[in-house]
């Protein structure tokens, strides 16, 4: 039992890293964790391994090392690493036309929509238009949804911003992955990425392991956050409309059993923080298990900064990952990446560094990225590799 909370810590942590294991307990302590894991490898070796706290709000399951957590869009930064594999072994052409591999997508005039406008989120294809309704229970129809993603005429120009596809982003590259490999993304990345580094993370996740699964619970919204997110909707146009509203996804549907055991390489990405860590480890730590160094190179070009359409910020996107720029979110390095999650789970790397992390949790903030508690474990990890 750590003395400074009454919540049983567990885990490891490698001499030199014990203000990463303060950090993580101060988010039990005062930032309300429920729980969580964080791990962190460097040069290749686990450093950081933790966990703490419950996978259920009635605190009756304590949280395990093997406790999978639904990670929202933290899951596209491992779709990615499918389609930039597929590049490196000369499969993929990622400034061909989508609609070599997908014939089907080049309706509405996208014929020439380049592949990496879909990994930068720049394809203006950010969802299914509102003419076409959708149910959160139609997106476990992958046939459906990507027949309709061929069809939908792009919301803006294409390549002239970025517009987040939030929904849309595993269906299109998880489509061209599908057609390229031959196989499901869902498959193709427990063969080629999770099981050869024998990381504990799916997209979706089988019967067998849906007891594993912790239990997502809502953000608490102050009224002014309740009341700003009651505006923006009402206010938004049809390019967020797209993206964010068709459906609406709540937090509470990663619970249910259909939407875990469904293919949505956009949201229910299902892992541990270490997987998350080993598998950003593998692409920092200069192994190329993963993929080549040019490779990675390539996936960490930035696309050019712009104020996001659909997320209204500005942001630098890189080839399927956030770059750390100004907003130092992966790390003290801009040219660090990575992708966050709804709610605040999160993994990054830091090749420079030598650093790979991640972070998952069951009590959902309100944030998109850059939660207080992911950044106080980032920050507290680089400070101990300054020292």
């Amino acid at each position: 039992m750590d003395e400074e909370t009454a919540v049983p810590l567990h885990g490891t942590c490698a001499p030199g890293f014990e203000p990463v294991q303060a950090a993580f307990v101060e988010n039990i302590s005062e930032r309300d964790e429920l729980g969580a894991a964080f791990a962190v490898t460097h040069r290749g070796e686990v450093v950081v391994d933790l966990w703490a706290g419950w996978a259920d709000p009635l605190r009756t399951t304590p949280w395990r090392p093997d406790t999978l957590t639904n990670v929202w869009s933290t899951t596209k930064g491992m779709a990615a690493i499918c389609a930039h594999q597929l590049a490196d072994a000369g499969e993929l052409d990622l400034d061909a036309p989508v609609a070599r591999y997908w014939p089907e997508f080049a309706a509405a005039g996208k014929q020439d929509l380049p592949v990496r406008w879909l990994l930068s989120h720049r394809s203006g294809v950010v969802g299914i238009g509102l003419a076409h309704p959708v149910k959160v229970e139609q997106l476990y129809d992958w046939d459906h949804i990507t027949g309709l993603l061929a069809e939908q005429e792009p919301l803006f120009p294409p390549g002239s911003a970025s517009g987040y596809h939030a929904l849309s982003y595993g269906f299109l590259v998880g489509e061209v992955v599908r057609r390229v490999a031959r196989q499901g993304i869902d498959a193709f990345f427990a063969e080629h990425v999770a099981s050869p580094l024998e990381a504990d993370f799916s997209l979706g996740v089988g019967e067998t392991d849906l007891g594993r699964c912790s239990t997502l619970v809502e953000p608490v919204l102050t009224p002014e956050m309740a009341t700003a997110l009651t505006e923006a909707f009402a206010n938004a146009g049809p390019v967020a409309l797209a993206a964010m509203a068709n459906p609406r996804v709540e937090g509470h549907h990663a619970n249910d059993p259909a939407w875990r055991r469904a293919v949505l390489p956009a949201l229910n990405g299902h892992g541990t923080a270490k997987a998350l860590a080993i598998i950003y480890g593998a692409l920092a730590d200069g192994s190329e298990r993963l993929i080549s160094a040019g490779a990675l190179a390539r996936a960490r070009e930035g696309q050019g900064t712009s104020v996001d359409l659909v997320a209204g910020v500005p942001n630098e996107w890189a080839l399927g990952f956030y770059l750390g720029s100004t907003a130092r979110g992966f790390g003290p390095n801009p040219a660090a990446f990575g992708h966050d999650g709804l709610g605040g789970s999160s993994g990054g790397a830091d090749p420079e560094a030598g650093v790979g992390f991640g972070y998952v949790m069951n009590r959902m903030g309100p944030l998109l990225r850059d939660d207080p508690r992911k950044m106080a474990l980032v920050n507290a990890t680089f400070a101990c590799l300054e020292n």
